[in-house]
């Protein structure tokens, strides 16, 4: 059985589902984006392929090999987009919780079931459909459960508003122990520069005790001085609007010290690497182009 444990985003990783970019299908309609992002490139044209994103992840996979890291992949759905594991579930604690995803995303969850089978099924839990939640949204902080959302009356209106407030109070309702803090954060269904699509698109804590943050990712003032207040405006590495739309946010941590980061966010590999990180820089940039990065390709199941 796979003994489940995230206290936080940033402390060593063990154990890690990574989404696959294989028989990722044909380029979505315009109908069919789910985000401005894809959208934008799709019109253009420069929507990604897939023998680019195949070398992207598996440039992310030789990171966790080289740090033993344990690697599950998803079983293989023909034509279907399986790169964004974060969207489908996440972990808190010792507890899997299945995300409320859009409908057409739910053969993704099946495609992990063998993983989830390895867990003990007093720890697997599914919300009613009307709590919406994805992973991207979920940030454990230790004593803190972080939780991006969208307070608008029109949430219905966005299928970029992944994360309820129904979704926040259950996960304030399974974790009584925990301050659950949501943020409300800015959405666009046109503008991928205006959109935090999930939490990760503007904040995410790296280290013990920094973080990157985009401040016009949130829609109150407030929720941004929050973590100003928290971590302390001098630990947080501000990025502008075009690196938020370039994913600067989305890093991922392996431990407190090692941060995988994408090869071009030149200013702020060179900001991590002036605080005492290691930056483990790979390509990732055609993935981008679907508003995710590599925080929203990684499920962690174990970290110390």
């Amino acid at each position: 059985m796979l003994k489940l444990n995230v206290q936080n985003e940033t402390s060593r990783l063990r154990t890690v589902v990574l989404g696959i970019a294989t028989s990722n299908g044909p380029t979505p309609s315009v109908d069919e984006a789910y985000d401005p992002k894809s959208l934008e490139h799709i019109i253009a044209g420069t929507y990604p392929v897939e023998k680019d994103m195949i070398v992207e992840m598996e440039a992310f996979a030789k990171v966790f090999e080289k740090y033993e890291v344990e690697v599950f992949r998803p079983e293989l759905i023909t034509d279907y987009n399986q790169i964004f594991a974060r969207d489908i579930g996440f972990v808190i604690e010792d507890k899997f919780i299945k995300a409320n995803i859009l409908p057409d995303r739910a053969r993704e969850l099946e495609a992990i079931q063998y993983v989830i089978d390895q867990i003990d099924p007093r720890n697997v839990i599914s919300a009613p459909e009307a709590f919406h939640m994805e992973g991207g949204d979920v940030m454990p902080w230790n004593d803190y459960i972080f939780v991006g959302t969208y307070k608008g009356s029109d949430y219905k209106d966005y299928i970029t508003a992944r994360t309820n407030m129904e979704g926040v109070q259950f996960i304030r309702d399974l974790f009584p122990n925990k301050i659950v803090k949501e943020f409300d954060l800015v959405k666009s269904k046109i503008e991928a520069r205006d959109n935090a699509l999930h939490l990760d698109c503007c904040f995410q804590p790296v280290g013990k005790d920094k973080g990157i943050i985009y401040k016009s990712g949130f829609r109150e003032e407030a929720d941004y001085m929050f973590l100003v207040n928290l971590f302390g405006k001098e630990n947080l590495f501000h990025i502008d609007r075009e690196e938020m739309y370039n994913m600067n946010s989305n890093v991922f941590s392996i431990s407190p010290e090692v941060v995988v980061s994408e090869r071009n966010f030149t200013r702020l590999n060179n900001w991590l690497r002036s605080k005492g990180f290691t930056v483990e820089e790979i390509p990732y940039a055609e993935i981008a182009k679907q508003e995710g990065l590599l925080r929203c390709s990684t499920l962690p199941l174990i970290r110390d």
